[in-house]
Order: C-alpha cells, then sequence, then structure tokens
C-alpha cells in the first residue's frame, strides 16, 4: 500500500525544492473549502437576490440549481481530465473559472447573468474538486500521515459546509448579497498563485485520451438527471417535467455504462466498480451525503421560520455543530488507527443518526440547547468521524492512473446524494404541510425530515458494516 499514488509521474522545475507537505495539504484543501462553501453560502443571500434582480421563485430555485447540476455533471470529467493532462493543471483551470464566474455573478445586473455565472462555477468546481483529493494524496504517504491528511481535507469540506450559513448571513447583513459571491475573488487570487508557485505537476495518463463519447454521455446523463432531481421539488415526482428528465438521465448513464464495456481506453473503467473498497465506500458516501446535507438546509430553516432567527444568527447557532464536525474529522485518523476505518465509518454514522433521532423530537418553542446545539453536534460529529473512513477506504484500492478518477467519484456520490437527498426530504416536508405555514406545520414537517434521515443513516451504518473492507486494499501495482 506504501506505493499508491506515489508512483504517478511527477514533474518539478530544476533546482527548485520540494514545497512543504502542510503547504501543499493548504492549498488543496483551500480550493476544496471554496467548492463546497458556495453550496450552501447563496441559500442566505436568496431573498436579497430576489430583491435586487427581481427574481421570481423559479429563478431562485436556480442560482442553487445552475451550480449543483454542473457541478454534478462534469465531476467525473473533471476527475479524469486531471488524471491525463495533469492535477496542477486542472486545479488553476477549474479555480481560474471559479474566480472568474464569481467576479461576474457578483456584478451581474441581469437575472440570465446571474445564471450563467453560477453555471460556469459549477463547472469550475467540477474541474477543481476532484484534483483537491488527489493532490492531498499524492503529496502524503501512505499511512497514518495520509489518514490524517484526508482528515483535514473531510474537515475543511464540511466546514464549508457549515461556514456557508454564518459567512452568507454576515456578508448579507454587513455589505450585500453580491459579496456572497465577489469574496471568492480576493481568496481565489492568492490560492491561484501559492498552487501555481507550489505545486508540482503529476498526471498518469500513460499517453492515452480522453474518452470523448463517454465524456459526453455521462456528463449528459448526471446533468439531466441533476435536472431532474431539482425538478421534483417544484413539480413533484409523478410531473412529467420530472419523469422526462430523470428518465432520460438514467438511459444516458445506461448507454454510458455500455460504451465503457466496449471502448479501449474507458472513461471509467467498469473493472473499478468491482473494486470492494470503491463500490462499498462510495455507497456509504451517497447515503451519508443526503442526509448530512439536508441538516444544514433545514436547521436553518426551521431556525429562521419556526423560531425566528434572523440569517446571522441562524449562522451564529450552527457554529457549534462546524466545530464538531472539525472535530470529527481530526479525531477520525487516530480511532482509524485501532479500529480500523470500517468501524469508524459505521461509529460515525451511528453517531450521527442519534442526532438525527433527537432533532426529529423538534418542537415549535424549542430551545437553543436542546432544539440545535446539542443535536447538532452530534450529527456534524457523526458526519465528521464517517467522512474522513469513507474517502480513505475509496482512494486505498485504486491504481495511481485513477485517482484523480476516484476522487472525482467521491466527490460525485457526495453531491448526487445531497442534491437527491434534499429533493425528497423537501418534498416529504411540502407534502406533510400541504401549504400551511403556520410554525407548528412546519415543525412537525422538518421533523419528519430528520426522523427519515435517521432511517437512511441506520441503512447506510448496516451497510457499511456488511460491505466495507476490515482494512483497506492495497492498490493494483
Amino acid at each position: 500500500m506504501a506505493t499508491m499514488l506515489e508512483a504517478t509521474d511527477t514533474t518539478r522545475k530544476p533546482g527548485r525544492a520540494s514545497p512543504p507537505t502542510w503547504l501543499v495539504v493548504a492549498l488543496a484543501c483551500a480550493g476544496q473549502f471554496l467548492v463546497v462553501l458556495d453550496i450552501s453560502v447563496v441559500n442566505v443571500a436568496l431573498p436579497s437576490m430576489r430583491t435586487g434582480l427581481a427574481l421570481d421563485e423559479r429563478g431562485l430555485q436556480w442560482v442553487v440549481n445552475a451550480y449543483s447540476i454542473a457541478f454534478a455533471g462534469f465531476m467525473l470529467l473533471g476527475g479524469r481530465a486531471g488524471d491525463l493532462y495533469g492535477r496542477k493543471r486542472m486545479f488553476l483551470v477549474g479555480l481560474g473559472l471559479f474566480t472568474l464566474a464569481s467576479l461576474a455573478g457578483g456584478l451581474a445586473q441581469a437575472d440570465w447573468q446571474l445564471l450563467l455565472a453560477r453555471a460556469v462555477q459549477g463547472l469550475g468546481a467540477a474541474v477543481l474538486a476532484p484534483s483537491t483529493l488527489t493532490i492531498v494524496t499524492s503529496a502524503v504517504p501512505e499511512g497514518a500521515a495520509r489518514a490524517r491528511a484526508i482528515a483535514t481535507w473531510t474537515a475543511v469540506g464540511a466546514g464549508g459546509g457549515a461556514a456557508g450559513g454564518f459567512v452568507g448571513g454576515v456578508l448579507v447583513d454587513m455589505l450585500s448579497w453580491r459579496w456572497v459571491l465577489l469574496i471568492n475573488v480576493p481568496v481565489g487570487a492568492v490560492v491561484l498563485a501559492g498552487a501555481a508557485l507550489w505545486l508540482t505537476e503529476s498526471r498518469a495518463g500513460d499517453g492515452r485520451r480522453l474518452d470523448l463519447p463517454g465524456a459526453v454521455l455521462v456528463t449528459a446523463g448526471l446533468a439531466t438527471l441533476a435536472y431532474g432531481i431539482s425538478q421534483t421539488e417544484a413539480e413533484g415526482w409523478a410531473a412529467g417535467a420530472s419523469l422526462v428528465p430523470l428518465c432520460a438521465g438514467l438511459s444516458l448513464i445506461a448507454l454510458f455504462l455500455v460504451v465503457e464495456a466496449r471502448t479501449r481506453a474507458p472513461l471509467m473503467p467498469l473493472g473499478l466498480l468491482r473494486l470492494r473498497s470503491v463500490a462499498s465506500a462510495n455507497v456509504g458516501m451517497f447515503l451519508s451525503g443526503s442526509a448530512m446535507f439536508c441538516m444544514w438546509f433545514f436547521m436553518t430553516l426551521y431556525a429562521q421560520n419556526v423560531l425566528g432567527y434572523t440569517p446571522l444568527e441562524a449562522g451564529l447557532a450552527l457554529v457549534p455543530s462546524s466545530l464538531a464536525v472539525i472535530l470529527g474529522s481530526k479525531l477520525a485518523p487516530r480511532l482509524m488507527r485501532t479500529a480500523g476505518p470500517r468501524a469508524v465509518a459505521v461509529l460515525g454514522t451511528l453517531i450521527a443518526l442519534a442526532g438525527f433521532g433527537w432533532q426529529s423530537t423538534m418542537t415549535a418553542d424549542g430551545a437553543y440547547l436542546t432544539a440545535i446545539m446539542f443535536p447538532g453536534i452530534l450529527m456534524m460529529l457523526g458526519a465528521g468521524l464517517a467522512g474522513t473512513p469513507l474517502a480513505a477506504v475509496a482512494t486505498s484500492g485504486a491504481a495511481p492512473e485513477e485517482a484523480g478518477l476516484v476522487s472525482g467519484l467521491v466527490n460525485t456520490s457526495r453531491t448526487m446524494g445531497g442534491s437527491l437527498g434534499l429533493a425528497v426530504m423537501s418534498t416529504i416536508a411540502a407534502t406533510h404541510t400541504a401549504g400551511v405555514r403556520t410554525p407548528e406545520a412546519l415543525t412537525e414537517g422538518y421533523a419528519l425530515v430528520f426522523g427519515t434521515g435517521a432511517v437512511v443513516l441506520a441503512v447506510g451504518a448496516v451497510l457499511m458494516w456488511v460491505w466495507l473492507p476490515r482494512r483497506p486494499a492495497a492498490p493494483p501495482r
């Protein structure tokens, strides 16, 4: 296992010393933080965006969906492009696109300009995100040090999602909605400069070309499927506007699998899915993401719509949860050394399950400590504990030339799980309340969501215990 991902070709300029490992990890994690932060930071700014650009409800929905659809649709393509053309190159290209699109979105004067900028942001994120994990695993030798590095990557990613509400609330209250996008520009510029200076190039393409038919099919399939998922919240699952893109997306993905089975240099070798470590960890990541992503969304709604918190107060209320996910991610490597990744992933999932179960008992007049803080800490402590071993197991079973692809697959599983989970949970809440907007009715709908999330996590815990390997698999040589 010690040779995993270290056999990739690494190009350094003559006479330049290798950068410190901590700096490489910090740059990669900074890119991941921006990507995940932008999934959630915009939510708080939506009411101000509606006023500033005269957006209707459909337009507001697409401010979020334009990013998530492009992000999910291009993720596998971004991962494979990093393997073939260089992880540093794709990191710079993705972050450059993301930063420029953030500037364009922050300066948008019309709704279509904002939506286009958000879509390009999602494309840049899809190119950037897979490279962040591959750069981390390539920079750190296999073993305890790599587990700690992956834990940092997991914590930063989860922290980005957690910090979105707080950062968005501060920026909207103190400046304007435009700064939830413009803040990415100076941060992105600094990370770009650091990455260009300090990151070293690595690739493992062996002269292969990108599988264009496969790339077109999987990108179109995932994007269409993500679009269908986004439609369910407004149209319902049985409506043609939802069923047609959902079926079309599944058909395109099925066709992608057929093409991949016959091509000589596939975008995603199907044998990768037969690796127990890769398949089981990605299923675990999908189920975990489907519940965890909903936590931030519905906790924010509960705090604002039921308890009457302002956006800034709601963000501050979730700070302990943000710290808990970081703590869980940092504890995970230590526990993995003694108990193994499978046990830690299951333990984290069960702790999160306890938090979801507690949150499902919420009331319309709940106190902060028992209705938000303590259950939120349990949910996010569990998320941090589970995320690190799942990412470690998924990447441990892949050959060096598949590292970027596996990283993209991990991000895709988490993102698609979150998108699907949010669509399903929103439908459950809306169906239960049946249009009634009283605090009591909203609370019952949100409570049902958290109860459903607990069931999903229970299924995930069982699957992880049965399916995850006891120890990470050694990669092919």
